[in-house]
């Protein structure tokens, strides 16, 4: 089960999941909706802060 980083909803056909752009150790998932809303997200490894 994937769950989106930003607003903790299980992810199942609409989303991305990619690396860190910071530290590029921790995986961020994100949904079509917290994307296109540009809503921001925070990597639980190094703290980066993302839109």
């Amino acid at each position: 089960m994937k769950v989106c980083g930003t607003c903790n909803r299980e992810v199942t056909d609409d989303y991305v999941e990619f690396k860190c752009p910071s530290c590029g150790k921790s995986r961020i998932v994100r949904c079509d909706h917290c994307r296109q809303q540009a809503k921001p997200y925070k990597c639980e490894e190094c703290g980066f802060e993302g839109p």
